[in-house]
């Protein structure tokens, strides 16, 4: 392993480039989730139902996990700053053809070469900060890091509803051009490859990279598809689950056995970098579940509008950026396991909390269980980055970063298709118990049927169509206890899956203080 004290950048740059890194990197996982607030508008311009419109979100996010995985590859074949700045463009042409497309089609090539140019710049900005902070201060390089890449999810519903709301979808792509222009400019002053990085290769490995986008478009498709086209009830989400399966295999396979692999599963023979990636899948279930599913919460039961719905997650966003630091200085000064179970239990609490909500919820009552969770969110999440990374060589750092970044993206979409199928099982699965309980001979459902008739007689509703209007009060009633229900499992089960981490904290190592 080289030198821990090797290749850094003067430290009079090193802020300004954290500052670069970090918004690159928060505009390309923001990108995931801006969209959402703004697809029921885009079905309006593009004529499409909501089946066809969510292709918008899905090929961005196919072109950018691959481009992710990629990213190591990359830097070695071209060099890192000019990969960064490559994607930078591709970005910020990306966002300008999303602005102005006028059909279905259109977006969906265009979002998919945002995705391409939006990929590599999540693991190279990890990548980056690392070789520019010391040792010391690598903690705090990933609070950095993770100011752009945990906050991202939540502010995408919140600035994407603004601005949906205010200037019309297409303003969700076209804010990312100034941006992007300041932090390419950026890039080219400060930002300088180490010597020992740029090698090229001997030659391209066209079976891996096939094998690859294979792998990673079917799983895309089946988790984006599958709760919809009701899983493997589907010929094509069966077919699709056997060809990722096989790809996968082959393609792990393939790479252990190349000279020039396109990703270095080899890699994870680094105990640290293996845990760490572990729980940065079960962390990327967590973030983008739970941010899938509180705007889509407090829309569908406590009707709120899609600037509102977004809004929820601000105090989440808020005690992560105000803890992020503290993280930062915390690490160097205390054992890494003990910040993360720590981090673990407060997210755990969170979600035992918000397991038990009911529809007298209002905004108020959510803030504490989130502020608590962005707490657990901040703790966790800069130490396991800091530590899994912490004992890789600078030479492969960008593969390193691209591995460790590849299993949260996953660990996100499997979120998002967890938490939409557990949803849709559990709103039929407690409405099927609700409606055995409708019955004469039950005392509770006498006393509603009684307060209803008065309330719709006095509401002026004739006789004759009360027994109906009864009926259709009922109906929406148990779906929307059966709905707040689904979401309570939802809950239980991320705060189940963050307490079966606890575990593989033996399996680091006990970190000396300093």
């Amino acid at each position: 392993m080289q030198s821990q004290e090797e290749h850094f950048t003067p430290s009079g740059d090193k802020w300004l480039i954290a500052i670069t890194v970090m918004f690159g990197a928060f505009m390309a996982v923001m990108d995931i989730s801006v969209v959402n607030v703004a697809l029921p508008h885009m079905m309006g311009t593009f004529g499409s139902d909501l089946s066809s419109i969510t292709w918008v979100a899905t090929s961005y996010s196919i072109a950018e996990i691959i481009l992710v995985s990629l990213a190591g590859w990359l830097a070695m074949l071209i060099g890192r700053k000019r990969l960064y700045l490559l994607s930078f463009a591709l970005f910020t042409v990306g966002s300008v053809l999303c602005g102005t497309a006028t059909t279905f089609n259109q977006i969906l090539i265009y979002r998919a070469i945002q995705g391409i140019g939006g990929g590599a710049l999540i693991p190279v900005s990890q990548a980056i900060l690392r070789e520019t902070f010391p040792p010391k201060e690598q903690g705090m390089a990933m609070a950095i890091f993770g100011m752009g890449v945990v906050l991202a999810p939540a502010a995408g519903p919140i600035i994407g509803g603004w601005l949906t709301d205010h200037y019309g979808w297409p303003w969700i792509f076209f804010i990312n051009v100034p941006v992007s222009l300041v932090g390419m400019l950026l890039i080219g002053i400060f930002v300088h490859d180490p010597s020992y990085l740029k090698r090229g290769v001997k030659s391209v490995d066209w079976l891996g990279l096939a094998l690859l986008t294979l792998s990673l478009t079917s799983m895309q498709l089946v988790l984006e598809r599958g709760q919809e086209e009701n899983w493997f009830d589907s010929n094509l989400i069966l077919a699709g689950s056997v060809i990722c399966v096989l790809a996968t295999v082959w393609f792990i396979f393939w790479e252990l056995n190349s000279n020039e692999p396109i990703v270095d599963f080899r890699l994870l023979k680094n105990r640290q970098l293996s845990v760490g990636s572990t729980m940065g899948f079960i962390f990327g279930i967590g973030l983008f579940g739970s941010t899938f599913i509180l705007p889509q919460f407090t829309q569908q039961l406590l009707g709120y509008p899609a600037l509102e719905a977004g809004l929820v997650l601000l105090p989440r966003a808020l005690t992560l950026l105000l803890c992020m630091h503290i993280v930062g200085w915390l690490y160097k000064h205390s054992d890494a396991r003990w910040t993360i179970l720590f981090g673990i239990g407060a997210i755990v609490w969170s979600y035992y909390d918000l397991a038990r909500l009911s529809l007298e919820a209002d905004f108020w009552s959510i803030v504490p269980m989130l502020a608590l969770m962005g707490v657990g969110m901040a703790f966790m999440f800069v130490t396991v980055t800091t530590v899994a990374l912490s004992t890789t060589s600078r030479r492969d750092m960008t593969s390193a970063s691209a591995l460790y970044t590849l299993s949260r993206r996953v660990g996100g979409n499997l979120g998002y298709a967890i938490v939409a199928t557990l949803i849709a099982r559990g709103q039929q699965l407690h409405r099927s118990t609700m409606v055995g309980h409708i019955s004469p001979l039950n005392p509770n459902y006498v006393n509603f049927s009684e307060h209803a008739n008065r309330v719709l007689t006095q509401a002026g509703v004739p006789s004759a169509a009360i027994p109906k209007a009864q009926h259709l009060v009922t109906e929406k009633l148990i779906m929307k206890q059966s709905t707040m229900l689904a979401y309570n499992d939802v809950s239980f089960v991320l705060g189940l899956l963050f307490f079966l981490m606890v575990p593989l904290l033996f399996l680091l190592p006990r970190q000396p203080k300093g």
